[in-house]
């Protein structure tokens, strides 16, 4: 699930990137890497909650369109299946979009 909130001023959003637990069996880190970090794994790690899904809020840049994934445990990639979008990578894969 992807929250995402404009600020007051409009220029950025407060997106929450959330997984539910079920996605991540067993994880022990979980991170939201795309091109809001330059695809860095130790960016932005999600948290785990009390009932068990994951989450991390982010504020990030309006009047743009990102890609991004998740990174379980420093290998298993994932794509958020409520992206705006899942665009082809170059590994043969989707990221998914997000319209800010």
């Amino acid at each position: 699930m992807i929250a995402r909130h404009p600020t007051k001023t409009g220029r950025t959003f407060r997106v929450t990137f959330r997984i539910p637990s079920e996605s991540v069996v067993d994880a022990e880190r979980v991170v939201v890497v795309g091109d809001f970090n330059d695809w860095d794994p130790a960016s932005h790690p999600l948290v785990e909650r009390r009932n068990g899904t994951w989450s991390v809020t982010l504020s990030i840049p309006a009047g743009r369109s990102y890609r991004f994934r998740y990174l379980v445990d420093g290998e298993r990639w994932l794509t958020d299946p409520e992206a705006d979008r899942h665009l082809p990578n170059r590994f043969g894969s989707f990221d998914g979009a997000l319209d800010l």
